[in-house]
């Protein structure tokens, strides 16, 4: 399954030194020794995500900034004046190394939306194992008639949080924080801020109002808390049939084993159904998404489950052999065998939250499988990542033990968008979303209990099992479109994490 990446030639991806003109005028002596002073050295931050972006980058030939020939090498002064263009590493990540042309041509395909620069790297490796500051509240977002005020909605609350001690619910609605009323210009001080405390002020839906109750809850965020993504997992007994029932919220490798042992289960119970429930799964490992795709159809190790397309660059420089993933008969850390249930057909329960891996999982499945949609238009992205840090001698690869070789002068971590992942029929175009094949959004007056057979999406998805699908009657409030959630300024927010399957790039001298 793990696939290499050629090794690069160091002249064809790293800068050549220059020798410098030593041919200078005496009066201009003192201000050109001066500029000599300044190196890529003196701007770390911005010399580490260039480096990266140029090699990496899905879109390196569409970024002007970016081209192979736009610079003579490292001690170029049109180099060092590109990196001294923005003092702030993260505009400098963003307005001039990451392509963004989607408000000119209109097309989410044009367009870097997942793209990551975040200033501490530990940051962004804690987000992408699951570790996080939370109160263990997980919401949706909704504006109001007035298209000021706006009210959240709680969709479900993670175990052993603060939150999980609380009086507080799934289906729960506040519309304010701290005493003051939630609007759309103050959310995300409010919800979304450094504070560690504050209190939700609860409310009521009244006909097309949502009106305050005097009810207030109390919650405190949990430093390092680390989220479990097998949320539910049980067998349904329906008309004869074993349904089995996994709601799965992130593709986390801690839980691989764990995982493995859910599909074990099922496999010993003999189900003759599954639903995969992705509707809050943001994405997360591909290798994750590798045994879960294998879990349900089967560790043919021979047949092709994605295919990795990066830059032309990187893939003029590759073989077949280093672009493609093979389903799986193993875990990807432990190398337990895996439990298959060689299943023909799935239903997945996927909404407007559902991306990245979980896409993966889908599309891949879709060449070998009957995969049945029910819920909403999912995400669309199809992109995948790495971590990456200040670190040369991994070609800046963040490998997971070499924190202590991080140069200590720069400890930003970027997680660019490297290339997009395809099905065995060469199928990726899905950036406005894999559309259902039951069409069903969550309402927000009629959420229902996670897991429970009358849960409204559950619900449809086992009456389309037993063949006698009913017609939805929903209120209008419940096609109103949620404009933010809970999970919105995760660092890894809707992330396709391809750690595991690329070798660091190594320079030859």
């Amino acid at each position: 399954m793990k696939k290499y990446l050629l090794l690069f030639l160091a002249t064809g991806f790293l800068f050549i030194s220059c020798k410098n003109d030593d041919n200078i005028f005496p009066d201009e002596q003192e201000e050109v020794v001066e500029e000599e002073l300044k190196t890529a050295a003196d701007y770390p931050a911005q010399n580490f995500m260039y480096q990266v972006m140029n090699i990496w980058y899905f879109w390196q030939a569409d970024v002007p900034n970016l081209a192979d020939d736009k610079f003579q090498g490292s001690n170029d002064p049109d180099y060092i004046s590109f990196l001294a263009s923005e003092s702030n590493p993260s505009d400098f990540f963003y307005n001039d190394l990451t392509f963004n042309h989607a408000e000119s041509v209109g097309d989410a395909a044009a367009s870097d939306r997942f793209s990551v620069a975040v200033e501490n790297y530990k940051d962004l490796v804690n987000s992408l194992q699951g570790i996080s500051s939370s109160n263990g509240v997980e919401f949706q977002l909704y504006g109001t008639e007035n298209d000021i005020d706006i009210y959240g909605v709680v969709t479900y609350i993670l175990p052993n949080s603060d939150a999980s001690s609380k009086e507080i619910m799934r289906g729960d609605v506040f519309n304010g924080v701290d005493g003051q009323t939630l609007t759309r210009s103050n959310y995300i001080d409010l919800l979304f801020g450094d504070n560690a405390n504050y209190t939700l002020n609860m409310a009521d839906f009244s006909g097309e109002s949502v009106i305050g109750n005097a009810k207030e809850v109390a919650l405190t965020k949990i430093e390092n808390f680390s989220e479990n993504p097998i949320y539910i997992n049980k067998i349904i007994e329906q008309n004869g049939k074993k349904i089995g029932y996994l709601m799965y919220n992130s593709f986390l490798a801690a839980y691989d084993d764990q995982l493995n042992t859910v599909f074990g289960e099922f496999k010993a119970e003999n189900i003759d159904e599954l639903i995969l429930d992705f509707r809050y799964n943001g994405g997360g490992r591909v290798t994750s998404a590798i045994q879960m795709a294998s879990a349900v159809y089967g560790t043919e190790t021979d047949q092709l489950l994605l295919r990795a397309r990066y830059n032309d660059k990187i893939m003029a420089n590759s073989e077949a052999a280093d672009v493609e993933d093979n389903f799986t008969d193993t875990t990807f850390d432990s190398k337990t065998a895996l439990n298959t249930l060689n299943l023909k057909k799935v239903y997945i329960i996927a909404t407007g939250r559902t991306a990245s891996s979980s896409e993966l999982v889908m599309n891949g499945l879709a060449p070998y499988v009957d995969v049945v949609h029910v819920g909403e238009l999912t995400v669309g992205k199809s992109e995948f990542s790495n971590t990456f840090v200040d670190d040369p001698s991994t070609g800046y690869f963040y490998t997971g033990n070499n924190d202590s070789d991080i140069n200590p002068d720069n400890q930003w971590g970027i997680q660019p968008l490297l290339g997009k992942n395809e099905n065995a029929d060469g199928f990726s175009d899905y950036e406005n979303g894999l559309v259902p094949d039951y069409e069903l959004p969550e309402d927000v007056e009629n959420l229902g209990v996670l897991g429970e057979i009358d849960e409204p999406l559950l619900a449809l998805t086992l009456s389309i099992i037993s063949g006698n699908t009913a017609k939805r009657s929903l209120n209008p409030r419940s096609f109103t479109n949620s404009f933010a959630h809970s999970r919105i300024f995760s660092l890894t927010n809707n992330a396709m994490v391809m750690d595991g399957l690329l070798k660091p790039l190594k320079s030859e001298n």
